[in-house]
């Protein structure tokens, strides 16, 4: 969980920079619940690394629940900037031993074509990175008594491209929720899973502070 909070600090800090620009700045802060899809790593030299047969599959797509934190500060009605971190908040197994956790995190300019009352039509892009982090599971008996035990493995970290759009709709003055499709592109995620392309898809609830006029 450390390594998740790291990545959450920077991202949790944008949201304190409204209060200290003009008064036509716009502050969202926001917790998301969605998931991310990337297809299994099929190389049978690599499953049988990971305590499968050889010439088998036992390695996992990406995919379950992510769980994500954003903040955004808009400096005009049209333009901003963000930042936004996912993550696997529970351990998914890989191989037959050990078990992964799946974080995304970006920076990102903004861009808002259409906003009105009750909603607002959002783009953004940016760079930020990717890191999956291994830990080993084992079992430990004596007689009947059984212990899990678990250890760091390995942490792989990728630079990563995001794009994302979305539709804010706001159900009261400040309280939004936004559906949000994003597209990550990793470089080199190609060694832990099957593609280096990961579509998501996440419903932000959120809280908009300041002007969005």
């Amino acid at each position: 969980m450390k390594a998740i909070w790291r990545y959450l600090a920077p991202i949790s800090l944008l949201a304190l920079c409204a209060p200290l620009a003009s008064a036509q700045t716009a502050a969202d802060v926001g917790i998301g619940f969605g998931t991310a899809h990337a297809s299994a790593n099929v190389d049978p030299v690599n499953t049988s690394g990971w305590g499968c047969a050889t010439g088998t599959n036992c390695l996992p797509t990406m995919s379950g629940l992510f769980m994500g934190v954003s903040a955004d500060v808009m400096l005009t009605k049209r333009y901003g900037f963000g930042g936004e971190a996912n993550f696997q908040p529970v351990r998914t197994d890989y191989g037959t031993f050990a078990q992964y956790r799946q974080i995304f995190y970006d920076f990102n300019g903004i861009y808002v074509p259409l906003s009105e009352k009750k909603f607002s039509f959002r783009l953004e892009g940016g760079v930020g990175g990717a890191r999956t982090s291994f830990i080993e599971t084992s079992q430990g008996c004596i007689g009947t008594s059984c212990v899990n035990q678990s250890q760091p493995l390995a942490n792989w970290s990728h630079f990563q491209v995001h794009a994302g759009v979305g539709v804010s709709i706001y159900v009261t003055e400040h309280i939004f929720i936004r559906p949000q499709f994003d597209f990550h592109y990793v470089p080199g995620l190609n060694n832990q899973f099957g593609t280096n392309a990961v579509p998501q898809g996440t419903v932000w609830v959120g809280y908009s502070m300041g002007s969005r006029d």
